[in-house]
């Protein structure tokens, strides 16, 4: 009984053994044939190659400009802090703070009252002097006289000289008293020596000033014109200085950033020497600065455009890609296949690249894309609107 038991459960486990050999069979056979279903479009999808999507340009003869690319600050082009020459107490303030202010306006009125003072009495002390003069001239006339006569001596004679000449050189230094005390009361009024914008008010009306004093009372900027500040390396001497045989070179100045566009001016200086330590050269531009977009101690970024080739192949500097042999980009045939195309490239300025050899104008080049782009592949061209893929345009034909 035992013996039969036994048997039934071994051929019960091997026809469990044979059911699931069977089912794993029908599945691999499934598995098999899964690919041939589908669209029929899906599987002409899958025959062919998928066509990369990419946006072209068309690549140009133009000109190019070769730009060195710097970093400067704003000076201002005169900078002066306005003191008081005489000592006195401020009167009144004519200016506000920030003002632009005009070259011989009025900025601080000191107390003209002891000056005018001292000025009258200069004359005062003057005409004085003047009376004594034509006293003394014509006793020194009448002496002469009676000297002639032989009725006074000649010792009274050459006192009589003495004491004009005294008295005239006494009305000369009263003559410049007078113009010392004028100057003095001059310096009571307080004008811009320039045009420019005023700063802080570092004294306020009715504090005493003195002429030694080194704050001073306010500080005024010239920022029409000013000036940029910058540094090139030293290797790009001898081409700034060979374009400005030419004439004025163009500088630009950006935002430190570089995208804001702040002013347009043109190279004025390069310095006498070159800085050892950084192996850069100092250049000067100045701007007419109309729109007031540059204040002294800003930062920017400049552009200095040395000169400008022209009828050159000049292409998106997107389109340059790099590879293991150097340089490439694709070219999109007739036929709509990927070419990859070897470069020699001279620079890369503003978005910009030039293009010695390699392509040639006409011809149309992926600019985006390139990721899913082989050479020798075919390539979809698709405008900045959307994107158009291979499937979704083989499905459109389906029907």
């Amino acid at each position: 009984m035992a013996q039969a038991t036994q048997r039934l459960r071994t051929r019960s486990a091997w026809l469990a053994l044979l059911l699931l050999l069977a089912l794993a069979a029908a599945a691999w056979g499934w598995w098999q044939l899964a690919p041939a279903s589908g669209t029929p479009s899906q599987a002409r999808a899958r025959a062919t190659p998928q066509a990369a999507p990419v946006h072209t340009a068309i690549v140009e003869t133009k000109s190019f400009p070769v730009i060195l690319n710097g970093l400067g600050t704003v000076q201002a082009t005169n900078t002066v802090t306005v003191r008081s020459r005489v000592d006195g107490q401020i009167e009144r303030v004519a200016f506000d703070e920030g003002q632009m202010v005009n070259e011989g306006q009025l900025l601080v009125q000191i107390d003209p009252a002891p000056f005018q003072t001292a000025l009258d009495q200069a004359i005062a002390k003057h005409g004085q002097d003047e009376a004594s003069l034509t006293n003394a001239k014509q006793d020194l006339q009448r002496t002469s006289i009676l000297s002639k006569q032989g009725n006074a001596t000649q010792q009274l004679l050459d006192q009589r000289t003495a004491q004009v000449a005294g008295l005239t050189a006494q009305v000369q230094a009263d003559q410049a008293a007078i113009a010392s005390a004028k100057v003095q009361l001059d310096y009571t009024t307080i004008k811009s020596p320039l045009n420019g914008r005023a700063g802080f008010r570092l004294v306020d009306a009715g504090n005493i000033v003195h002429a030694n004093d080194q704050n001073g009372i306010l500080t005024i900027t010239q920022l029409q014109p000013i000036t940029v500040i910058f540094t090139a390396p030293e290797q790009d001497l001898p081409a700034i200085a060979e374009a400005l045989k030419s004439g004025a070179l163009q500088v630009t100045a950006f935002s430190s950033d570089g995208h804001k566009r702040l002013a347009d001016g043109t190279l004025k200086l390069i310095d006498n020497q070159v800085d050892v330590a950084s192996g850069t050269i100092k250049l000067k531009a100045i701007f007419d600065n109309k729109n007031g977009a540059l204040w002294p101690g800003l930062s920017v970024s400049t552009r200095l455009l040395i000169k400008t080739i022209k009828n050159v192949v000049v292409v998106p500097d997107s389109a340059v890609q790099r590879g293991p042999n150097g340089l490439f980009a694709y070219v999109v045939t007739a036929d709509g296949k990927a070419q990859l195309r070897d470069l020699k490239v001279d620079r890369i300025e503003d978005g910009q690249a030039l293009v010695e050899d390699g392509l040639a104008a006409g011809d149309r080049i992926v600019t985006s894309g390139h990721y899913r782009v082989q050479a020798g592949g075919p390539v979809e061209i698709v405008d900045g609107q959307g994107r158009q893929t291979a499937d979704k345009r083989a499905d459109d034909k389906v029907d």
